[in-house]
């Protein structure tokens, strides 16, 4: 996602089991956990309707205090006044949209099996199929979304919404904003009748390694960087009762621009490039990172002027500007096009290399570096760029900008991208995720630890609940949505 180490993987964290505590400021960890286990089980008997209640009440608190909200992430991010409405815009449009589907029933997994004394496999009794919440929830949050990404970002309303208490990890690159986000949601879910300490929030990076490891903890959200999510995801599992842990970490989103693509379209193609290259300063987990092309030279002499804002802390410009360099010193990478930056802001960089060099180092489109910098990839057939993606992984999407829908090399590679990627797109461009109900942010290692799963979109629910199946169980005992109508 970035490079943006989280705190975890200090040498402290590594080795260190210190005294619970959720902050300098807030009560112990101890408490804190105890508090969401005790929510915990008053929500997991909620029913929809309530859960419905408290999503809406949390998205029209945040949106009657956008005044408040939206100058405090400025000042603490760098991002400008309009990204930052709409971000907070997407954040209450996704609560209300768990809320709506919540009250309609669509985000129920229901199953049911009559008994049936003919079965084939012999006699089948009453079986009904439902899912259950996991349990207190903790949610890591991210650096470049201080709304959609954060306290009350999608993995918590994901996880309020199918019936579970939350824990958040503040992320230091915002702390103000956590702290007055969560007392808002706190107020709204409060007076709206949820259960005390649903929301609850810690800081520190021994809280969240601590919290991690923690028995009273069911599931784990993170949104960062691949070395920390590993060593967070490791921890995870290595606990006497594992869980599950649904991290969004490294992305490089290869991009292919076929031949009948470059011919009739070229200049949309660039542009579109340009943009969603340097939006968000290149800060964003869907950016173009890799591009292959078929004519390099003429791709960048067709290249728009481009510009960056400033980096959202000085610790990812750092990040940045050094895996820009290692990146640029691999045998077979070039500079190919570097717009320098105006004071506090990044350069944007093209390096440039062959589908061959990507042959013999598979690495190179496999390295994120977060921030306006992409790596062009030239080519000479689609056969190069089949081998060059052998050795690939895995990415949250997969890009063809292709001729017309009859553009037989674009096909080709829409299929080969599937293979790699969670989300495959046709003649648009990755970055601009919406929420809705097909959405899938995710991927093969290291885009996500859980490639069968999302962290966008309404079926990021199923992350955070359970099957159970109910036999002969008489229908006064069932789950309100296994009766009979």
């Amino acid at each position: 996602m970035n490079t943006d180490t989280p705190e975890a993987l200090s040498p402290e964290a590594r080795t260190k089991t210190v005294p619970l505590s959720s902050g300098p400021a807030g009560p112990s960890l101890d408490t804190v956990l105890n508090r969401t286990r005790t929510a915990f089980a008053a929500t997991r008997a909620a029913t929809p309707a309530d859960r419905a209640r408290w999503l809406t009440a949390l998205a029209d608190a945040l949106d009657a205090a956008h005044t408040t909200l939206v100058p405090v992430a400025q000042s603490e991010s760098h991002l400008p006044e309009a990204r930052l409405t709409g971000e907070l815009r997407r954040t209450t449009f996704q609560l209300r949209l768990f809320a709506e589907r919540l009250v309609s029933g669509a985000l129920d997994d229901v199953r049911i099996d009559h008994a049936d004394p003919d079965w084939p496999m012999g006699p089948r009794p009453d079986i009904r199929r439902t899912t259950v919440p996991l349990g207190p929830v903790l949610v890591f949050a991210a650096s470049n979304f201080p709304f959609a990404f954060s306290v009350a970002g999608g993995d918590t309303a994901s996880a309020l919404a199918a019936g579970c208490s939350v824990v958040v990890k503040a992320h230091p690159g915002h702390p103000e904003l956590s702290r007055l986000t969560v007392t808002t949601a706190r107020a709204a879910l409060d007076e709206a009748g949820a259960p005390t300490d649903l929301l609850q929030l810690i800081e520190g990076e021994q809280s969240g390694v601590n919290a991690v490891r923690d028995h009273r903890i069911k599931a784990v959200g993170f949104t960062g960087s691949t070395p920390g999510g590993r060593y967070l995801f490791d921890q995870a599992a290595a606990r006497r009762d594992p869980i599950p842990f649904y991290g969004e970490l490294g992305s490089t989103n290869p991009v292919v621009v076929t031949s009948a693509g470059w011919a009739e379209r070229s200049e949309e193609i660039t542009s579109g490039f340009a943009g969603s290259l340097t939006l968000g300063s290149g800060q964003f987990c869907t950016q173009p990172g890799v591009v292959f092309v078929p004519d390099a030279d003429a791709f960048l002499a067709a290249l728009p002027a481009m510009s960056a804002g400033p980096m959202l802390n000085g610790r990812l410009d750092a990040g940045y500007a050094q895996s820009l360099d290692d990146l640029a010193s691999r045998d077979g990478v070039d500079v190919a096009h570097r717009t320098p930056g105006g004071e506090g802001e990044p350069d944007v960089v093209l390096l440039r290399t062959s589908a061959e060099a990507v042959q013999s180092d598979p690495s190179l489109i496999a390295t994120e570096v977060f921030g306006p910098a992409s790596l062009l990839v030239a080519y000479r057939s689609l056969d190069e760029v089949e081998a060059a993606l052998a050795g690939f992984e895995g990415t949250l999407t997969g890009t063809v900008q292709a001729g017309g829908p009859d553009d037989a090399d674009g096909l080709r590679m829409l299929g080969l991208l599937a293979r790699y990627a969670g989300r495959v797109i046709w003649n648009e461009w990755p970055t601009g995720v919406t929420v809705s109900d097909a959405q899938q942010h995710g991927g093969p290692w290291p885009a996500s630890t859980a490639p069968t799963t999302t962290s966008v979109g309404t079926a990021a629910i199923q992350r955070f609940r359970r099957p159970v199946a109910f036999q002969n169980v008489p229908a006064a005992a069932l789950p309100p949505e296994l009766r009979e109508p």
